[in-house]
């Protein structure tokens, strides 16, 4: 086996920096499993550039009136009001063209702030401290998840949450034909391990899941 098969074989894994092995071929390109972390990411030369990555974006369904919508995201808006009251202050990051969340906790009275890097790319709001954060179907589009991780840790306040929704992937789904993969801005799927690694590097001191949502605690 030549160099250039073996590096075609291997990447450096995005969360953890582990030699990860080639997992699949799919739709969008090559996929690597990392056997430190369990994540399994797309290799970075078959990434979206940024534009189609925005247009992507914008083929959701970004009506925040939506009932669908609304349910689909209600697990996060629900603990969110369980956990914190209105004096708290929230960051919806990752907001998308339709910060649905947001505006649900907002006609609750509750205090949001939202960024996203390409709808709300508001700096000024990465500066200060929140209660919880809420990261709603953005975690799988992280190019350097072990970055982005670490950044949210320190925007929380001691005791603080971080509240997200993904969908994880177990060795039962048939990855090839895996609708999340079928998102060609889906970079970076996570396993139940992947979750414990995170909350054991990151310095959290719980992780719960229940389905898609996944609560980490400071």
């Amino acid at each position: 086996m030549t160099s250039e098969t073996i590096a075609q074989n291997t990447a450096s894994c995005p969360l953890c920096s582990s030699e990860s092995s080639f997992f699949e071929q799919a739709r969008y390109g090559s996929y690597f499993l990392c056997p430190q972390c369990s994540g399994i990411f797309l290799h970075e030369k078959d990434r979206m550039n940024e534009t189609d990555e925005k247009n992507r974006y914008l083929e959701h369904n970004n009506d925040i009136y939506d009932e669908g919508y609304r349910n689909f995201v209600s697990p996060i808006v629900n603990a969110v009001k369980k956990d914190f009251c209105k004096t708290d202050e929230g960051l919806d990051f990752g907001a998308g063209p339709g910060p649905v969340i947001s505006i649900m906790l907002k006609e609750s009275d509750y205090s949001v702030t939202m960024f996203d890097p390409f709808f709300h790319n508001n700096p000024a709001a990465l500066e200060k401290k929140y209660d919880y954060i809420i990261l709603c179907e953005v975690m799988e589009h992280f190019y350097n998840p072990f970055e982005e991780f670490k950044k949210l840790y320190s925007l929380l306040k001691p005791g603080g949450r971080l509240y997200c929704m993904t969908a994880l992937y177990d060795p039962s789904i048939n990855f090839k034909t895996w609708y999340y993969v079928s998102d060609h801005s889906h970079v970076f799927f996570y396993r139940k391990d992947t979750l414990t690694w995170i909350k054991e590097h990151m310095g959290f001191i719980s992780c719960t899941v229940d389905k898609r949502l996944i609560i980490f605690e400071k």
